[in-house]
């Protein structure tokens, strides 16, 4: 009997966007659901400083007041974007409240998000944090990444647009966003 051997992983091909098309808008709240309306907006940008015009964004997120959704609320704390021909995306969503993080300690309001695309044999994982947020600077999460790092997890309010933020995730190179381990 022969023994059984582990296959390499496969990517996902030429053909990804095919079977992630179907998005659901790119609002992920309805009026039904409290809390601040915030809109993101980026790019995601490879190692070449181009866009990526087939990636998905999976963004999970607590709801306004820190808790996550339980299946009788109107938010579902989970929404899909797709990049366009020049790798950008922009979303709707609600500021997520405060959570518990280790040892029970608040951690500072933000969005995870999982970037899968051709190519990858893992999807990556990374974190939004907001800039206007001073709970930042207590996040134990955040305080894990070197100080000259955790600018690429944080986005940038646009003066003068309300409440718009900024930010790109960038797959290589200097100015790489954190991913993390989960």
């Amino acid at each position: 009997m022969r023994a059984a051997v582990a296959t390499g992983s496969q990517t996902v091909g030429p053909f990804f966007h095919l079977g992630m098309a179907a998005s659901p808008g790119r609002s992920l709240v309805t009026d039904q659901v409290p809390g601040s309306r915030l809109t993101v907006r980026g790019r995601v940008i490879d190692g070449n400083d181009k866009g990526v015009s087939d990636a998905m964004l999976e963004i999970w997120q607590a709801d306004a007041s820190g808790c996550y959704p339980d299946g009788g609320s109107p938010f579902r704390g989970f929404g899909r974007i797709h990049t366009d021909e020049s790798g950008g995306f922009e979303f709707t969503t609600i500021k997520p409240g405060r959570v518990p993080g280790p040892s029970d300690t608040p951690q500072a309001p933000h969005l995870v998000l999982h970037v899968f695309m051709r190519g990858l044999l893992r999807h990556l994982t990374t974190r939004l944090y907001f800039s206007d947020e001073p709970s930042n600077r207590e996040d134990a999460v955040l305080q894990l990444i070197d100080a000259d790092r955790r600018a690429t997890l944080i986005a940038r309010q646009v003066p003068s647009a309300g409440a718009v933020y900024e930010w790109d995730i960038v797959l290589q190179g200097s100015e790489e966003t954190v991913f993390l381990e989960y």
